[in-house]
């Protein structure tokens, strides 16, 4: 959910960082790349951010989007609280290809979307999560197998809510192992990027429990984490900020578990004025992100061989 002090407090936190990139594509150029940014081999950092799309206008209040494992470039995407509960499916110029409305829940504030192996197939998970008072006693995530199909037909939600260890936290990135499908939130920090929970037990009777397991790390002095991928091979994780974007990379190519405690990279980013979604390219050599706000830029980042 909006709030206009988050944006404010995110531009005053981040205007020691590195110039802002061009949003003209013809400008865009290149960059440096970041020491150790490698995702897969031959990549050893990014290009400049450059715009390949827009937000459709189904898409007012973009807050996650996650690359489509049976659908080659199609990305899913959502809305946040305020809208119905439904799941986009967008190619990365932004062109609406599918909307999918669906049932079993309603949206209080879904703020990420994930695709998870789910068994034999993979599932798309949407977590609401959002809580700006910090005051929601259970949250929850929202499964349902990925669509074969393209089209408009509802689709039912499997409900899996769990509650925090200590006390409701405000969070907007939600992130699944592709390996192990283990659910991951980022809490929304002040003056920080956040702490990170791993939930436990989802679909028990009592419902899952989000156990703290790590802070990150965090050199640039950013804060507020508004969106988060995993890799696809499962060793590093992005995190995106209002003002940046970060990655944390397992010691070795060890496991997701192990890239939240590894220390940062900070890898290019668009400026956006709401930035609350980014994803990784099916193929892991680059990342999409988006912004709220119809009409308003979709950017990607590509791997530099």
């Amino acid at each position: 959910m909006r709030r206009w002090l988050l944006p404010l407090l995110a531009a005053v936190a981040c205007s020691h960082g590195p110039a802002v990139l061009p949003e003209d594509p013809d400008d865009a150029g290149t960059v440096d790349p970041a020491a150790d940014a490698g995702t897969a081999p031959g990549c050893r950092g990014f290009s400049a951010p450059r715009r390949v799309g827009n937000n459709p206008a189904e898409l007012p209040e973009l807050s996650g989007l996650a690359a489509s494992r049976k659908h080659p470039g199609i990305y899913w995407a959502h809305n946040d609280s305020g809208n119905a509960l439904e799941l986009l499916a967008i190619s990365e110029d932004g062109a609406l290809r599918a909307r999918i409305p669906l049932t079993g829940a309603r949206n209080v504030d879904v703020e990420d979307v994930a695709v998870a192996p789910c068994g034999e197939s993979t599932c798309v998970v949407l977590a609401d999560v959002g809580d700006n008072q910090e005051r929601r006693t259970g949250v929850a995530l929202y499964r349902l197998l990925e669509p074969d199909v393209l089209d408009d037909a509802p689709r039912a939600v499997e409900v899996l809510p769990f509650r925090y260890e200590d006390r409701p936290h405000n969070v907007e990135s939600f992130v699944a192992d592709p390996v192990d499908g283990t659910a991951w939130l980022v809490t929304k920090g002040l003056f920080t990027l956040g702490d990170v929970y791993r939930v436990d037990g989802l679909g028990a009777p009592d419902g899952g429990t989000a156990v703290k397991v790590a802070a990150l790390a965090n050199p640039g002095l950013d804060q507020l984490s508004t969106a988060a991928d995993a890799h696809p091979e499962g060793h590093s994780v992005l995190v995106r900020s209002y003002g940046r974007a970060w990655l944390y990379r397992a010691p070795d190519g060890g496991s997701l578990a192990g890239a939240w405690g590894a220390s940062p990279v900070e890898v290019p980013a668009p400026s956006q004025p709401q930035s609350e979604a980014v994803s990784w390219l099916p193929d892991g050599r680059g990342y999409l992100v988006g912004t709220e706000g119809a009409g308003e830029g979709l950017f990607r980042v590509d791997c530099v061989p």
